[in-house]
């Protein structure tokens, strides 16, 4: 019988538990997420972000630097419309675990380091990789549950699937 609160009332949608939207908030979280970082790395410029890469001991940075760039923005904007996000995913995932190891393992697991306040206000040290294992987190369950409603990849499927 279930709970008539727990199900779209009507409005167009079809007759889905509402449990079944949970992917809508992640799918806009991690591609706005992923690609603001992308567009981000290419308005200072890709250079600059090479030049990081570089100071890492990142080999081949500018090629890296590139890549990573295209990563966040196309992998990003796949998440966001929910389109071979399994695809997509493993380039992320990628990028995320080099930054971990690269980048925020040193710095600890909490994202927010708080180091002083002044009149200025806060002021924060590096972060460490706890929002790099969250996006891993969402982007694993969005492989594992599907890109949901509202999204290109559901069309996709059901267009290749075989009519009965």
């Amino acid at each position: 019988m279930g709970f008539p609160l727990l199900r779209l009332a009507d409005a167009g949608f079809s007759q889905q538990p509402v449990s079944r939207w949970w992917t809508i908030p992640l799918r806009l979280i991690v591609g706005y997420g992923f690609m603001e970082h992308g567009y981000a790395k290419l308005a200072h410029g890709p250079e600059h972000f090479a030049d990081i890469l570089h100071a890492l001991g990142v080999p081949a940075p500018a090629l890296m630097g590139w890549l990573t760039i295209l990563v966040e923005l196309v992998g990003g904007l796949l998440v966001l419309i929910g389109a071979f996000i399994p695809l997509a995913a493993v380039p992320m995932a990628a990028v995320l675990l080099v930054a971990i190891v690269t980048v925020h393992l040193p710095n600890g697991f909490s994202s927010i380091k708080l180091q002083s306040v002044t009149a200025a206000g806060a002021h924060f040290g590096q972060p460490g990789y706890e929002t790099d294992l969250l996006y891993l987190a969402a982007i694993a369950a969005l492989v594992l549950g599907g890109p949901g409603p509202l999204s290109l990849g559901r069309g996709l499927v059901r267009r290749r699937s075989p009519t009965v």
